[in-house]
């Protein structure tokens, strides 16, 4: 069963940021706790950094800012997702 991640983010943002970061990591992640670090935890770098960005982008069809990213967005799962809300307005 899939956990519910507190945050602002919808159903669909969650699923993105998942489905993304399996595709980056090349691994299943099964349930991903709100709090789990993309850098420590998952073992995200900087090149991976680039390729979640465009597959977020193109899996919830939207742009972000570049101006507006800043790496505490990439802390959490939950920062991520509020940040892509806030972002894309879901």
């Amino acid at each position: 069963m899939t956990e519910i991640i507190e945050t602002t983010a919808g159903p669909q943002v969650i699923n993105a940021i998942t489905q993304a970061l399996e595709a980056v990591l090349q691994r299943d992640l099964g349930d991903l706790a709100p709090d789990t670090e993309l850098f420590g935890t998952l073992g995200l770098d900087s090149t991976g950094v680039l390729d979640l960005l465009l597959r977020l982008e193109e899996l919830l069809d939207g742009e972000f800012d570049t101006d507006e990213l800043e790496m505490s967005h990439f802390a959490t799962v939950r920062s991520l997702a509020d940040f892509i809300t806030t972002e894309l307005g879901r």
